[in-house]
This record gives structure tokens, C-alpha cells and sequence, in this order.
């Protein structure tokens, strides 16, 4: 009877505890997890910077989106209010990084949590590649990186502590996810992070990085330029087609979404992340486990 007793009030306590700390996402407690907090997501106008700025909007952050879609990214601003702010913004130039980093520090007084995601394919064959695609490789995908975390250290450092995320991919650490190029980029930013996070460890910024899988966005015909010259109804028609494949090359017969790579981001910008660091967070539906990829679908270079 005792232990009986004993068992209940232990599950009681729990629940009471993960009432607190986990909340309810249907409208109990949750809903300010980055209550306070300042964000800066590049490449924040489709995809995974949109459904992560939409995320972290919802849950008290005010945050800056950058990329070089004005249209789309004035119209995320006005339509998620006040507290989201867009910058028009290239990766590919460093003065543009700098230019993003101060600009959320003047117009919200600090950065909290930088998400380095602005990214796509790169092609190049490895009889074929030019040092044209290197160039554009690097430039993209791990440079923008790179700077992006060496001008957010400061204001980060002056914070007391902050998060960087890096967009990574599980084409980093396995074949056949992407061109050689686009790969080799990827696990370079995987090993960066994880190096970073060591140094900056001490000044309490904490440095990891999310591989996502196959995640249905419009970078899959062409990314949201070209999603911005089709009709409403033929982008519905692509992403239905682009789920429907996806759903049959991970081990939940379900396709990746923006919002599930948002999640991981809310969950490592949060308090709930407070002693990861160094880490990659894969989110792949196990896509990485399989051995046999269904015939179909090769080249998922791009994740957002």
C-alpha cells in the first residue's frame, strides 16, 4: 500500500513538474519560450526561415529576417506585426552580414540567437567541377557561416551568452543527399560549428547545428524567386507532388516539413537547450538509417 502511495505522489510531482517545464502547446503555459529574446535568421523569406521566424515570433522573440526576396520578406513582416522586421540581405557579401548583425542590434538593443540558414544546392560533378562552383560553393554555404558567427560574437559576448544555429544537412556525413559539392560544404559547416561552440563555449554562446533531411520547400523548383513567378495553384501543384515522393524516403512513410526543422531551432534557441553545445540535431524522419533509397528520388541538395 505504501509503495502504492509512494508511486502516485512521484507521478503527481512529475506531472506537476512537466506541467511547469514542458507546458501545453494547445494554450496552457507555453507560447513565450524566447520570451525577451532577439533573433536574426538569414535566408528568412520561405521555407524553414519562414516557419522559423513565424515560430519564434510566436513564442515572444522579436526577430530580424534577411534575404533578397523584398516583396516576400516585407510581406512576412507586415503579416507576422511589430516585433518581425525584415532587411534585404545577400550572404555572398560580407558587408551585407555585418549590415544584418548591427542592424538588429540598433533596432532591438541586443542578438540573442543567430540562425545562419539562408543556403541551397550547388552543383559540380567531380570530373567536372570549376572554380567558379567552388567559389559559389564556399561563398554560400560556408563563408556565410563563418562571418555570420564572427560578427555575432561581440554583441553576443556583450550579452553575457547567446545561441548561433547553423542549417546543416544529413548530406554532410552521408552519400547520395546532394551534389559532392554541396556535401563537402555541409560537413564543413557541421565540423566548424562544432569547433566554434568549443571557443566560444567560455563567453556562454552556445554553437550547434540542425541537419534536416528531406524537407518540402519551393527550393525544389527553383526556390522562392521562382515560386514568386508561378500561381498560387501551380506552386500547390508542385509541393503536393514534392510531399508525395518525399513521404516514401524516410522510415515514417511521411514527409519533413518547415515546421519540423522550426521546432529543433525553438527547441536549441530556448532555455530547453541550455547544455547542449557543440551538437548536431538531426531531423530526418531517419532518412539516415535506411541503406536502400527508393529509386525516384536522388538529389535532395537543398533543404530550404
Amino acid at each position: 500500500m505504501f509503495l502504492s502511495f509512494a508511486r502516485r505522489s512521484a507521478r503527481t510531482a512529475w506531472h506537476r513538474v512537466k506541467s511547469v517545464v514542458v507546458g501545453n502547446r494547445q494554450g496552457g503555459d507555453m507560447g513565450q519560450r524566447l520570451e525577451n529574446k532577439i533573433a536574426l535568421i538569414t535566408g528568412g523569406t520561405s521555407g524553414i526561415g519562414e516557419a522559423t521566424a513565424e515560430l519564434f515570433a510566436a513564442e515572444g522573440a522579436k526577430v530580424v529576417i534577411t534575404g533578397r526576396s523584398e516583396e516576400k520578406g516585407a510581406g512576412i513582416a507586415e503579416r507576422l506585426g511589430d516585433n518581425v522586421l525584415y532587411l534585404r540581405a545577400d550572404v555572398m557579401e560580407e558587408k551585407d552580414i555585418e549590415a544584418s548583425v548591427n542592424f538588429t542590434v540598433e533596432r532591438f538593443g541586443k542578438l540573442d540567437v543567430l540562425f545562419n540558414n539562408a543556403g541551397r544546392g550547388v552543383s559540380g560533378s567531380v570530373d567536372e567541377i570549376s572554380q567558379q562552383q567552388i567559389d559559389f560553393g564556399v561563398g554560400l554555404l560556408l563563408s556565410s557561416v563563418i562571418l555570420g558567427i564572427r560578427y555575432a560574437v561581440a554583441p553576443m559576448k556583450a550579452n553575457g551568452g547567446g545561441v548561433i544555429i547553423n542549417n546543416s544537412s544529413i548530406a554532410a556525413f552521408r552519400y547520395g543527399q546532394g551534389r559532392i559539392l554541396y556535401s563537402t560544404m555541409k560537413a564543413a559547416v557541421t565540423h566548424y560549428s562544432r569547433l566554434a561552440g568549443v571557443e566560444l563555449g567560455p563567453f556562454g554562446i552556445r554553437v550547434n547545428t540542425i541537419s534536416p533531411g528531406v524537407v518540402a520547400t519551393p527550393i525544389f523548383w527553383g526556390g522562392s524567386e521562382a515560386a514568386n513567378e508561378l500561381s498560387d495553384e501551380e506552386n500547390a501543384r508542385k509541393m503536393a507532388e514534392l510531399k508525395d515522393d518525399f513521404a516514401k524516403v524516410t522510415t515514417l512513410s511521411n514527409v519533413g516539413l518547415p515546421e519540423d526543422v522550426a521546432e529543433a531551432a525553438l527547441y536549441l534557441a530556448s532555455d530547453a537547450g541550455r547544455f547542449v553545445n557543440c551538437a548536431d540535431l538531426v531531423v530526418d524522419g531517419g532518412r539516415s538509417a535506411m541503406f536502400k533509397e527508393n529509386e525516384g528520388v536522388n538529389d535532395v541538395s537543398a533543404q530550404r
